[in-house]
């Protein structure tokens, strides 16, 4: 059985543990020398493996997608953790527990398709209230749905991740157009529940999480827009404007060409769902990256989907922060809160002494009466001349 997950290796100890074999390739050192490497995970992530000696046979019996048992030594390289491997073998099926090499959403899936469902149902408009219902109730589509991840690496990669981040866009969808009146939300619903059922076939995740054929060549927006407009078809009297609404929701959804839009999108309600599916995949990247461990009191570990580090915002402040000190926080009596003034010091002692040790005719006469707070009012000035006024006498003089 499994002893040691990713997140549970660090440098310079030896590791006896089984990996799936994500991906296995022989390369070559600059100068010249071959070594095997491969990339290994289980459900906490993926590390790096390289093999340099007596690897051939071993190259040659294991492939992608294989579950191995292996013996290796932890390095840093680049800063970050990886394998030299000394022994590796394929494992035996008795050994492995697939629940530890796919990793898995924390919520509830039948709790979160009985609210993707009710929000299905609260679409108003009765031709997508009906295409969504009938694709939702496929029950092949229903069983990749609750399985499917939203990608193989980018955002919510693992077992239930497509449906989570469904669920998500649909809670943000509703809010935005509870924000901007003008915005339709059935469409926004439609979008954010029909805007990945490509990735249903265009990604393979029973041992790991990866692409199809199909899934390669096509790629899940060509995939979806086929799929649901066979659904569109196959409902009589579906609006042909409508059904080009829905075609162009799917085909922009990137929104831009060079993410994989062949449109740019170019209707309100499609140019909003595209910004919130941008930011809801951003953010869970966000949240990989904040919660992989990485070896910084202050900083995340790098995200690869993002391209840079995040800074471990609320252990930065609690390490900066000083709580004000109570003269600094009381409140200002009600005088000094009227003048502007800020209390009154009491004098020096030595003061205080010698007044006290004074005669009574040396003592300070009394003080006299303050001025009016009021100033004077100024006198009556002559009236100024306008300014095009001066300019002509300055001119003529």
């Amino acid at each position: 059985m499994k002893t040691s997950y990713v997140t549970d290796l660090l440098s310079e100890q030896t590791i006896t543990s089984f990996f799936l074999v994500h991906e296995k390739e022989v390369r070559n050192t600059r100068e010249g020398r071959a070594y095997l490497r491969m990339e290994l995970g289980d459900r906490s992530g993926t590390i790096e493996a390289r093999m340099w000696d007596q690897f051939e046979i071993i190259a040659r019996d294991i492939n992608r997608d294989d579950f191995v048992k292996v013996q290796a030594r932890v390095e840093l390289y680049k800063n970050r953790p990886q394998l030299a491997i000394v022994q590796v073998r394929v494992a035996k099926p008795e050994e492995i527990d697939l629940s530890d090499y796919l990793p898995h959403t924390k919520a509830d899936i039948d709790q979160m398709w009985a609210e993707l469902l009710t929000y299905a149902a609260s679409i108003k408009n009765p031709w997508l209230n009906k295409l969504v219902a009938q694709i939702l109730a496929d029950p092949t589509l229903t069983r990749c749905y609750k399985r499917a991840p939203a990608a193989k690496v980018m955002h919510h990669a693992y077992i239930g991740g497509l449906l989570e981040h469904v669920l998500s866009l649909c809670g943000s969808a509703k809010a935005i157009a509870g924000h901007y009146p003008e915005l339709d939300l059935d469409l926004l619903l439609t979008a954010a529940m029909l805007h990945d059922v490509g990735k249903l076939e265009e990604l393979c995740y029973e041992r790991a999480i990866g692409y199809t054929t199909p899934g390669q060549l096509l790629g899940h927006i060509v995939m979806e827009l086929e799929s649901v407009s066979r659904a569109i078809d196959k409902i009589e009297g579906f609006p042909p404007q409508l059904k080009t609404v829905v075609q162009h929701l799917l085909i922009s959804h990137h929104g831009e060409y060079e993410f994989g839009s062949p449109k740019l999108p170019m209707i309100r309600e499609a140019l909003v769902f595209h910004y919130l599916d941008d930011l809801d995949s951003k953010i869970a990247a966000v949240r990989v990256a904040l919660s992989t461990p990485s070896g910084d009191d202050e900083w995340s570990s790098y995200s690869g989907a993002l391209g840079r580090k995040f800074l471990k915002l609320d252990e930065f402040l609690k390490a900066s922060s000083q709580q004000p000190s109570a003269e600094t926080t009381a409140p200002p009596t009600e005088s000094t809160a009227s003048s502007g003034m800020s209390p009154a010091q009491p004098p020096p002692q030595s003061v205080v002494d010698a007044r006290n040790s004074a005669p009574a005719d040396t003592q300070a006469p009394a003080p006299t009466a303050m001025p009016s707070a009021t100033p004077p009012a100024d006198p009556p000035s002559a009236p100024q001349p306008k300014p095009a006024e001066g300019l002509l006498r300055k001119l003529f003089s």
